[in-house]
């Protein structure tokens, strides 16, 4: 499975990558979000994991998009801003979000909820239409 991570911090962006490559991922990493869709649209990931604050093109503006080309991939916002931090990532749940994670966060954390919105979006695909 796929999995593209969006994020101007390189570190972070790095980290993120070596867990999720470390659990079996295939890992596509973008600076910001006009990367990211760049390529979001070359090699349709299985879910997206974008930070919300960023150069270019920032994360409200990137899941937006996201969900107009690929409605039905998983996107974690994630964002390590310190003082209204939990408005923005409520800001991403109701423009498409399909679930938050405030920086810092537990790697097992990050892998558990992965797992899950994997399995919900394949268990919505196989039910009968």
């Amino acid at each position: 499975m796929r999995i593209l991570v969006v994020d101007d911090d390189a570190a972070v962006r790095d980290s993120i990558a070596m867990v999720l490559d470390g659990a079996g991922f295939q890992v596509d990493q973008a600076d910001h979000g006009a990367s990211g869709m760049r390529l979001l649209r070359a090699n349709a990931p299985d879910l997206v994991i974008t930070d919300i604050l960023m150069p270019h093109k920032e994360g409200i503006e990137t899941i937006r998009e996201i969900r107009a080309v690929l409605p039905q991939t998983p996107i974690i916002a994630i964002s390590g801003s310190a003082e209204p931090r939990a408005d923005y990532l409520k800001m991403a749940q109701s423009f498409g979000a399909s679930a938050i994670l405030a920086k810092p966060f537990d790697p097992a954390v990050l892998l558990e909820l992965v797992n899950r919105l994997l399995s919900a979006r394949d268990a919505s695909a196989a039910a009968p239409q």
